[in-house]
């Protein structure tokens, strides 16, 4: 972890090696003697946030450079395979952190993302599959991204790539050199200077892709390509910088040495926000390839949804371990069905559809408002997405309490404008996350999920006209129309004798129906029989329900 002004002096071991050990200009080390200073509050616009940063080890006010604005490097992938849901996890959390800012706080967001395509993993990968690094690394920087889009994580402002920026990368390890920060060495760990020192630039190996420099034939050190390619774009102002918990030590700090011998600056890098490991259920391991205890996000994907995964994310602290577990997204399904189920009953209420008795709207407006201020406040307290949500369910609790359907129509008054606006604000709270509740939402792949959801409205549709038709039996008086006077007079008895017949008649039309509602809530598709119209909605799973639908 970054540590505190107490800690020993941190050594910018920025190396040129591996080395051959083969005479080549194996390794350029640093030894620094720059000492670690302690945090200091950056001058500039506090954001009205608070965020834990892990330069200072406590949370901190979020002040940003240039008002309104705010400056983001995010580490990227090491494009050598399929990014696995420990990615993901990572990535989903700060994009929800920055969809927050830019929704819920106007800040807008310039992020730069590098993306590491060489490295040893790269080549050894390449080599396996007989194929160049160049185009290995093409093929899992763009299966990279299209994951990221199936997760919903708004692309960067810039991706930019190691490959393209060597020239960048000599000169500032130049600069590094110059101010006497660096030193070569012929071996990799023989000739440190000291145990902390790390490479700069690595000597190329018999054929292994390479690119000219002052020191031979090489390729950069890992830790140099995120200090150049940050400083390429932000210069030595960067209000934020995000990864996975283990890139904290030795990544980032090694990051910092290098910018601030670099820019010649007291702080390089204001805030450093870190997300907690993904773990396998029964494991204190995270998620990992070199462990093989990962499931790829397409993998996961073909059996859950983007949004299913995301408000997994929501319910805990973006800096804390998450145990990712059947249960747990089980829990994150329901948490959706439910807030779904509300805004479905919610939006049968507002038209009519659904009969209740009078609402108390002082209550659902008092809610509403208090709402608004526990997630803003929420948000503001180091990103607390859990709090958040929690307060979200508490308002559709006490919505649903109000909508309880009641079998006549008294006459009251409807209260659709304060359920308008519960409905308007929920959506808008979940859309900016990242996560939609539209009208219809159909577990469909491909282009034809709106033509299903055509078909099955119109089936709906056909199904309430049999229903109706069969329920609408006629009064004692008029069962048997167009006789006169003399029908008029005909005894009751005989009356409820007809009117029996019928419904043994139209039994099989009700049998049809309940039938085909059974049916459809094996494939996910609920049906709610009202009192003037049949309404639907999809069901995760394909539950199906338990009770037959009452007949009157």
């Amino acid at each position: 972890m970054l540590r505190g002004a107490a800690a020993a002096a941190r050594r910018c071991g920025l190396g040129l090696g591996p080395g051959s050990g083969r005479g080549q200009a194996g390794a350029r080390r640093c030894s620094g003697a720059a000492r670690r200073r302690q945090w200091a509050r950056p001058a500039g616009h506090d954001s009205g946030i608070v965020a834990y940063n892990s330069r200072s080890q406590s949370k901190e006010p979020l002040v940003l450079g240039t008002e309104g604005v705010a400056t983001w490097y995010s580490c990227g992938p090491t494009v050598y395979d399929h990014a696995h849901l420990g990615h993901a996890c990572s990535y989903v959390r700060f994009d929800i952190i920055r969809r927050i800012m830019t929704r819920f706080f106007g800040i807008e967001v310039i992020m730069v993302m590098g993306i590491t395509d060489i490295d040893d993993k790269i080549i050894k990968r390449a080599s396996e599959m007989n194929i160049s690094p160049v185009a290995l690394a093409r093929i899992y920087e763009e299966d990279f991204k299209q994951d990221m889009a199936a997760l919903k994580v708004l692309p960067p402002t810039v991706y930019m790539r190691v490959t393209d920026n060597i020239p960048q990368i000599i000169s500032f390890i130049k600069t590094i050199i110059s101010s006497g920060q660096a030193y070569a060495t012929s071996q990799v760990d023989s000739d440190k200077r000291h145990g902390k020192d790390f490479a700069l630039w690595k000597a190329a190996k018999p054929q292994e892709l390479s690119w000219n420099s002052p020191w031979g034939k090489g390729r950069p050190g890992w830790h140099i390509e995120c200090s150049t390619i940050s400083s390429a774009v932000f210069g030595k102002q960067l209000d934020i910088h995000t990864g996975g918990i283990d890139l904290a030590f030795p990544h980032h700090e090694n990051e910092i040495a290098q910018c601030e011998v670099y820019h010649q600056c007291e702080q390089w890098g204001n805030y450093f926000l870190h997300s907690g490991h993904l773990h396998v259920k029964g494991s204190q391991e995270k998620m990992s390839k070199s462990l093989k205890n990962y499931i790829t996000i397409k993998d996961f994907l073909k059996k859950c949804s983007s949004d299913q995964f995301r408000m997994f994310c929501l319910r805990g602290r973006y800096s804390s371990a998450v145990e990712f577990s059947d249960e747990s997204m089980e829990d994150a399904k329901n948490l959706l069905q439910a807030i779904s189920s509300f805004i479905r009953d919610a939006n049968a209420y507002i038209k009519g559809q659904l009969v209740c008795d009078p609402v108390r709207e002082d209550i659902l407006w008092e809610r509403l408002a208090n709402t608004k201020v526990t997630v803003k406040a929420a948000f503001a307290d180091d990103f607390d997405t859990s709090r958040a949500v929690a307060a979200i369910m508490d308002l559709i609790h006490h919505g649903n309490r109000q909508l309880k359907a009641v079998t006549k129509d008294a006459g009251s008054p409807r209260s659709s404008v304060v359920y308008g606006s519960i409905i308007s604000y929920i959506e808008g709270f979940f859309n900016a996350l990242g996560m939609s509740f539209g009208e219809r939402q159909v577990p469909v792949g491909g282009d034809k999920s709106a033509v299903l959801s055509s078909v099955i409205e119109e089936l709906v549709r056909f199904r309430t006209k049999i229903r109706h038709y069969a329920l609408a039996l006629p009064e004692a008086a008029d069962a048997v129309p167009g006789e006169g006077v003399a029908g008029a007079k005909e005894p009751k008895q005989e009356q409820k004798e007809k009117r029996k017949q019928l419904m043994q008649e139209r039994k099989p039309l009700l049998e049809a129906c309940d039938s085909l509602r059974r049916d459809l809530a094996a494939f996910g598709i609920h049906i709610k029989d009202r009192a003037a119209v049949s309404t639907w909605e999809t069901v995760e799973g394909g539950q199906t329900e338990k009770q037959t639908e009452k007949k009157s």
